[in-house]
């Protein structure tokens, strides 16, 4: 069995992506441990989940530092000294510089509540109904330097049904992202999955277009499901 990955989880809220995650780890859905957690904010629900499951906690209080650099310059040697195989953004809710993103390239994924390209940044939900889409959901990605730009890995989505509101669609899409983050996890962690050349790759295969886990086809990913 290969080694558990270590990751270092950075959050900004409640943290239930993060508990998608550490569940998934403990029962061994995922290869990896969670070696750390780190807010930009202090008394989020996100870190008192993680001290009762006995993860190291970090509160970096990003108000705290005269500037953007600063403060991720902090930020990346508290993550530093847990040596991760990968960074998770799970509610993170800040804009990261383009250093930080260059050292931790090709390591760090994100989740986005939308169907990317469509509607990067905040008020997804929102959005969403006021462009009258049918489906919404949510990717997974690589992070790079373009907000909610990188390289999508996966998606999940579901049909709007309205009436819907934007509190009642954001619901059902954390539902989805509590399965779709896990397993996409996964295939990192065990090396299936690789970004090159700002191009994710599965399997030694360049995805051309994000997986649709509501559509699996492949007994490969339907594994991890």
């Amino acid at each position: 069995m290969i080694t558990p990955m270590p990751i270092v989880v950075l959050i900004s809220g409640s943290g239930s992506n993060l508990q998608a995650i550490m569940d998934a780890c403990v029962s061994g859905k995922i290869n990896a441990r969670i070696c750390a957690v780190i807010s930009n904010k202090p008394g989020v629900y996100g870190l008192e989940r993680a001290k009762e499951a006995d993860i190291p906690t970090h509160c970096i209080d990003h108000t705290l530092f005269p500037d953007r650099d600063a403060f991720e310059t902090k930020l990346s040697q508290c993550i530093d000294d847990y040596a991760p195989g990968l960074i998770v953004l799970a509610g993170f809710m800040r804009i990261l510089g383009k250093a930080f993103i260059q050292r931790y390239q090709g390591r760090m994924l994100n989740i986005h509540p939308s169907l990317l390209p469509h509607f990067p940044g905040l008020n997804t939900h929102q959005r969403a109904l006021d462009a009258k889409h049918r489906h919404h959901g949510c990717t997974v990605h690589f992070v790079t330097q373009e907000l909610d730009g990188g390289p999508p890995v996966a998606l999940s989505k579901l049909e709007v049904n309205p009436p819907e509101t934007a509190e009642s669609l954001a619901s059902r899409v954390l539902v989805l992202e509590h399965k779709l983050y896990p397993t996409v996890i996964s295939l990192f962690a065990e090396k299936r999955l690789y970004m090159e050349d700002n191009i994710a790759i599965l399997d030694d295969e360049p995805l051309h277009a994000p997986i649709d886990i509501t559509q699996i086809q492949t007994k490969k990913i339907s594994q991890h499901l």
